[in-house]
């Protein structure tokens, strides 16, 4: 099992990799000085495959175990899911020397973290991230939140886990469907800050999407190591952590477009990174020969999901809610360069429109 750390003085946290592991979990729980009393969220997909046995695995730890069970997808992240848990761990009798364990992808995450940052001021929790999205993104930085029907995660806090705790064996009942999505953070993560790290998607890709154990897992710690690295130098998305948000910007609007329906999220960064790299390459700052190797990478990525039936003009009116926008503008975090991204606010609506026609016309993605 691989480790690295987030380093963020008190709010320091271990994250752990591995391959059929999972079985540790309770072992590092009691370690890292978990309560005793545990409130497992999740969704109802992940249940079926795994709640039982977490549980169980808990409870002979000597852990009291309770679990709330949600809706799988991203409707989940709404306020009154939220409301319906605080009202169900209130029932339960939840007080704050309780604990909260996300089990699941990234919309858990997001949802339990920000339940446990606003339960009684705030509950200690632990990531155990069930998809590939998750591990490498949703489950590191303490970004936690819901959405509103005007934009995808306006309500929200910052507040760290105690524990991120990643095992490839989850992966394994994922559908393709679902590790491509995943694979779109890997490869931000590798065209913002580590050239090595794209060069490993573009070499391995079927071996990655295989989920075999040595790529992937290589993978997972490398796209880890970057995330936590840019975490640690900006916790609070002042600065230099907005490069995260390469493909976010017009990706999230798309989402938010399509209903939070036909299309996952990685789905949507996919489209946003192509989109958003090809902005970086019309105002002259991407060279033409980097984005063509981005062009081929991606038309190399077995998408399912198109873009038919998205309104552009709704993408674009969704944009202007954008809440990483400074002075007005909309913040967009470009590629340079295969492994350097800068951040531009002075993009045109014509630029913008001219980028969602664009991918529009992209039919090799669809």
């Amino acid at each position: 099992m691989k480790t690295l750390k987030v380093r963020l003085g008190s709010n320091s946290y271990p994250i752990f990799i591995g391959d059929q592991q999972w079985n540790k979990l309770p072992e590092l729980l009691k370690l890292y000085a978990a309560p005793n009393h545990i409130i497992i969220i999740t969704d109802r997909q992940v249940a079926r495959l795994y709640l039982e046995p977490f549980s169980d695995a808990l409870s002979k730890a000597g852990f009291a175990v309770k679990s709330i069970t949600v809706e799988a997808g991203e409707g989940a992240k709404s306020l009154g899911v939220y409301e319906d848990i605080i009202t169900k761990m209130l029932q339960y009798g939840a007080a704050r020397d309780w604990g909260v364990v996300a089990l699941g992808g990234g919309v858990i995450g997001d949802l339990a973290g920000f339940v446990a940052a606003t339960f009684m001021r705030g509950l200690p929790f632990y990531q155990v991230p069930t998809t590939l999205l998750a591990q490498v993104d949703a489950s590191i930085g303490g970004k936690v939140g819901i959405n509103h029907p005007m934009g995808k995660n306006l309500i929200g806090a910052f507040y760290q886990p105690k524990l991120v705790f990643i095992d490839m064996h989850f992966l394994r009942s994922l559908p393709e469907a679902e590790i491509i999505s995943g694979m779109a953070e890997i490869v931000k993560h590798g065209i913002i800050a580590d050239r090595g790290l794209f060069l490993l998607c573009e070499m391995e890709m079927k071996r990655l999407l295989a989920i075999e154990t040595e790529p992937i897992q290589q993978a997972v710690f490398q796209s880890c190591q970057i995330k936590a690295r840019i975490v640690e130098e900006d916790e609070k998305e002042a600065g230099i952590r907005a490069i995260l948000n390469y493909g976010h910007t017009i990706g999230h609007a798309l989402e938010a477009a399509s209903g939070y329906r036909a299309l996952r999220h990685g789905e949507a960064v996919f489209w946003g990174m192509l989109a958003e790299a090809w902005i970086s390459h019309a105002i002259g700052e991407l060279p033409e020969a980097e984005f063509q190797r981005l062009e081929r990478f991606f038309a190399q990525i077995p998408l399912k999901a198109a873009l038919d039936g998205i309104d552009m003009d709704e993408v674009f009116s969704l944009m202007s809610y954008d809440k990483k926008k400074k002075a007005g503008k909309i913040r967009f975090a470009l590629p340079v360069t295969v492994g350097e991204t800068r951040l531009f606010d002075d993009i045109s609506e014509d630029l913008l429109r001219q980028a969602l026609s664009y991918i529009q016309s992209r039919p090799w993605l669809s």
